[in-house]
C-alpha cells in the first residue's frame, strides 16, 4: 500500500509538462508521472502543455464550435437529442442540472460518443447508451472534423491512463491494451452565454458537480469561468492557459485509490464582460465492462475497503440516469 504524508489544500492548479512523458526513457516518464501523482491528490485537476495536439488544431475545434452555436435554433434542433436512442446530439439552454437542486444550467451543447451502428454487439446486446451519432449537415465537414479531434484525445487519454498506473507505483501496462483498446468516450462542445445578471439562486453556467469517469480532459478558450473547489472549501479559478488542455479525474478514481486521489467538485461561471463562453470536454474511460476496483498498491491492510466495486458501464449509466432522467 502506498503511503504518503498528508495532501495540502491547494491555492492553483498546477501545470505539468507532458514532453518528457513521450520520451522511451522510463525514469522520464515516472518523472512526469510524479507531478500527476501530487496534483492527484492535492487538487485532482491539472494543466498539461506539450501534450501532443497542436495549438492550431485546439483553435479549429473550438471555432467548430463556434460555427455550430452560431446556426439558427431550427437548423441545431435537426439533431435534437431527444431524436436519438443513446443520449447523442444537440443539447438545448437549461437540459442538465449538474448541481442536484439549483436551476437547470445557463449552456448549450453537443454530445457524441463511440459511434456504433446496429450490427455491433454492444447496441445487439442493449448495453445502455451505446449506438450511432447524430451528425448535423452544418457546418461543413463537422463529422470529420469533430472525429478527428476525438481521434487526438484518444491518443491522449490512452497516455494519461498509463501515466497514472505509474503515478500509483503500477506498471505502465497495468490497465492492458484490451481495457483501452476500444474506450468509452464522450465528447462534448459547450456553449455559455454571459449571465448578464451574475449568479441568481445559485444558477450557472454549469452548477457545481463532480465529473463521473475516469478522466476528463477539457479544452476552453479565452473566457476563463471554470472554477474548483480545494480541500479547506475555497473556489480556486482554473484560468486559461494558451496551448493548454485542463485534465481532471473523476468519481470512479476514488473506487480505483480507495480514496487517495481526488475528484473535486467543480463549476463554470460566465460573468466576464459579456462575451460567450466556448469548452470541449472529452470524457475518457477504460471499456464499458471495465471492473473498476481498487488497484492493488491502495488496498489498505485491512482489506476494508471504502468504495464499492462497480464497472465503468455501470457508473455511467446511473450517472446519466442522475442528470437527465431515466433513460430507456
Amino acid at each position: 500500500m502506498i503511503v504518503y504524508t498528508p495532501a495540502k489544500a491547494a491555492d492553483r492548479i498546477p501545470l505539468i509538462d507532458l514532453a518528457p512523458a513521450f520520451l522511451d526513457d522510463l525514469d522520464a516518464r515516472k518523472s512526469v508521472a510524479w507531478e500527476i501523482h501530487k496534483a492527484a491528490r492535492e487538487t485532482g485537476f491539472f494543466y498539461v502543455e506539450n501534450h501532443g495536439v497542436s495549438p492550431a488544431r485546439l483553435d479549429a475545434q473550438l471555432k467548430l464550435a463556434k460555427e455550430f452555436f452560431a446556426l439558427p435554433s431550427e437548423e441545431k434542433c435537426k439533431v435534437h437529442i431527444d431524436n436519438s436512442s443513446c443520449t447523442r446530439g444537440y443539447e438545448p439552454a437549461a437540459a442538465q442540472t449538474l448541481d442536484e437542486g439549483s436551476l437547470p444550467d445557463l449552456k448549450e451543447g453537443f454530445l457524441i460518443g463511440n459511434d456504433l451502428d446496429e450490427d455491433h454487439p454492444y447496441v445487439k446486446q442493449g448495453v445502455p447508451n451505446t449506438g450511432p451519432n447524430q451528425w448535423p449537415e452544418k457546418p461543413d465537414r463537422f463529422k470529420e472534423s469533430f472525429s478527428e479531434y476525438m481521434d487526438m484525445m484518444r491518443d491522449l487519454g490512452r497516455r494519461l491512463t498509463r501515466l497514472l498506473a505509474l503515478s500509483l507505483e503500477l506498471p505502465e501496462s497495468y490497465f492492458s491494451e484490451e481495457d483501452l483498446a476500444d474506450p468509452l468516450m464522450i465528447g462534448r462542445m459547450l456553449h455559455y452565454p454571459p449571465q448578464e445578471q451574475g449568479v441568481v439562486e445559485n444558477q450557472m453556467g454549469a452548477g457545481a458537480h463532480y465529473d463521473w469517469g475516469l478522466l476528463t480532459m477539457l479544452l476552453q478558450d479565452d473566457i476563463g469561468g471554470l472554477e474548483v473547489l480545494n480541500s479547506d472549501g475555497d473556489w480556486i479559478k482554473a484560468p486559461p492557459i494558451a496551448g493548454t488542455l485542463v485534465v481532471n479525474l473523476g468519481e470512479m478514481i476514488r473506487v480505483l485509490t480507495n480514496g487517495l486521489y481526488r475528484s473535486n467538485m467543480h463549476r463554470v461561471v460566465n460573468i466576464t464582460g459579456g462575451r460567450s463562453r466556448y469548452s470541449c470536454p472529452t470524457f475518457f474511460d477504460p471499456d464499458y465492462f471495465y471492473n473498476v476496483k481498487c488497484v492493488p498498491t491502495c488496498k489498505p491492510e485491512s482489506g476494508e475497503l471504502d468504495y464499492q466495486e462497480t464497472t465503468v458501464g455501470e457508473h455511467i449509466a446511473y450517472m446519466y440516469d442522475k442528470t437527465y432522467g431515466k433513460l430507456a
